[in-house]
């Protein structure tokens, strides 16, 4: 299942159903689990561990010392988890002793072409990151929301569950849960109802984020007050509180 031409040190734990292309290089630190496969020419280094049934294509590159000239050679790591789909020329790098020191991506993502995941950065499940999404330093992704081509995100910023971006979208602050966003820099527009619908939302649900959305953006309340009032409504309403708890725990600030 290893081409020839391949390169994988000995110190590499490889699960024995794993495909790897040619030309491509597995570094002494890495475990890849079964069920994967990695096409050619891609490098995979440092302390990287990579789930099950992951799809990996040429000219990735992996697990590579973080763009961080703090960095001093410490033992941080890359996590991948299973069914992920990471397509040609991404870059994803370990982290950083200056935070948890790993960098996560989850399960069932779906990555397209020249992504970069800088240091840090902390990936749920069920995203997708369109072509050259571009990632800086300690950046939170939270599930299934979706990044639309040349998406470029500021570093600490956070990405709210099932929040979508534009193609083109810079984003200096963070995105609450279900908001779409576009523009530079980013302003919201709605929220992302047909997402929604697609993942089994109910129409009094989605109908609930709606108004939440006009408490937020529309109704001139602060936002400590438009907080509040979401909250009240979240204790019916469970699908509020991770609106609600986004809020409380945003560093940057939200966009508005």
């Amino acid at each position: 299942m290893i081409h020839p031409t391949a390169i994988v040190s000995s110190g590499a734990s490889i699960a024995s159903d794993v495909e790897i292309g040619p030309y491509s290089i597995i570094g002494e630190h890495v475990e890849i689990d079964s069920g994967t496969k990695i096409g050619p020419h891609a490098v995979i280094r440092g302390h990287t561990k990579i789930g099950k049934n992951n799809r990996i294509y040429q000219f990735v590159s992996l697990g590579e010392i973080p763009q961080d000239k703090k960095y001093a050679g410490e033992h941080t790591r890359l996590e991948i988890g299973d069914g992920n789909e990471i397509r040609e020329f991404c870059t994803f790098n370990v982290g950083t002793s200056q935070d948890a020191g790993v960098t996560r991506v989850g399960n069932n993502n779906w990555i397209m072409a020249y992504v970069h995941l800088a240091h840090d950065c902390q990936v749920g499940n069920n995203t997708i990151f369109a072509n050259n999404t571009q990632l800086a330093g300690h950046v939170e992704v939270d599930d299934h929301a979706v990044l639309g081509g040349f998406t470029v995100v500021h570093q600490f910023c956070k990405i709210g569950a099932h929040a979508n971006t534009a193609m083109g979208t810079i984003l200096l602050q963070d995105i609450p849960p279900y908001v779409t966003a576009s523009g530079n820099p980013a302003s919201p527009h709605g929220i992302n109802a047909e997402g929604l619908k697609r993942r089994g939302f109910s129409s009094d649900a989605i109908l609930e984020i709606k108004r939440a959305y006009k408490a937020l953006y529309k109704s001139g309340l602060s936002l400590q007050e438009a907080r509040e009032a979401i909250g009240e409504k979240a204790e019916i309403y469970k699908e509020l509180t991770p609106l609600v708890d986004f809020i409380g725990r945003s560093k940057r600030g939200i966009i508005r």
